[in-house]
């Protein structure tokens, strides 16, 4: 099959912006509604010209709750992904009851959003597991990275450290997976935000340095903790002896 047609509705421009950009690096092809009213106009006639719809609840125009319910007219089969930042069980329950098909709570992992769509498309049929409609962006099998003791396998997204698993989030995994492919490399922290975030810099230096800090603490019971080392005045590498 084609590309992934992917509705997103959201009326806060940033996140629209920050999701639209993601998904469209996994190869899918986004269009962007920023209220519910847009979305309504896009949605047009009988047939639902897309492959899932993502969408807020707190929208203009029309409610998410309204536009979940004229997309199940539209199309009993289609996925809906809502994204809101409200936490009540009961949000949860009333619209899955209404047609939602599954619900993320602001903030949310990108890559768990992309995790997904990937589940919700192949329930349907629509990617398969060897498919690649949903996946890296250059569709590559990157090779499994090792420095030392640990090993990192950056498909299958696992990190092991002396043949033992450790549990990372999609930021801290992506910080190591730099780190680990340059290893004599000094990374600032402006390079080592952008390869994370996978967007441009636009924080203070103690983004990265909390980040670091929480895979020191999840090392240090492995003992490999001072693998990662701090260049004062540039930013981090990983200590080879």
């Amino acid at each position: 099959m084609g590309a992934v047609r992917v509705l997103i509705v959201e009326d806060d421009a940033d996140i629209n912006q920050i999701v639209a950009t993601h998904l469209a690096r996994r190869g899918m092809e986004c269009t962007q509604a920023f209220s519910g009213s847009e979305a309504r106009l896009l949605i047009g006639g009988d047939a639902f010209p897309f492959d899932i719809a993502i969408s807020d609840l707190m929208l203009p125009g029309l409610s998410g709750e309204e536009l979940v319910a004229l997309i199940r007219e539209r199309d009993a089969r289609v996925p809906i992904i809502v994204i809101s930042a409200r936490t009540a069980t009961s949000d949860r329950i009333d619209l899955l009851k209404l047609g939602a098909d599954d619900y993320l709570t602001k903030p949310f992992d990108l890559d768990e959003l992309v995790a997904r769509i990937e589940v919700q498309l192949r329930h349907r049929g629509l990617v398969g597991a060897g498919d690649g409609a949903v996946g890296t962006a250059s569709g590559e099998t990157p090779d499994t990275l090792r420095f030392r003791t640990w090993e990192l396998d950056p498909e299958a997204r696992t990190f092991m450290v002396a043949n033992e698993p450790v549990e990372l989030t999609r930021i801290e995994f992506n910080i190591l997976q730099a780190l680990i492919s340059h290893p004599k490399r000094v990374f600032s922290k402006q390079e080592l935000f952008e390869r994370a975030w996978g967007e441009p810099y636009a924080a203070d230096d103690n983004t990265v340095n909390v980040h670091v800090s929480n895979i020191r603490a999840k090392l240090k019971a492995s003992g490999t903790d001072s693998y990662i080392k701090t260049v004062w005045g540039m930013g981090f590498k990983l200590q080879e002896s």
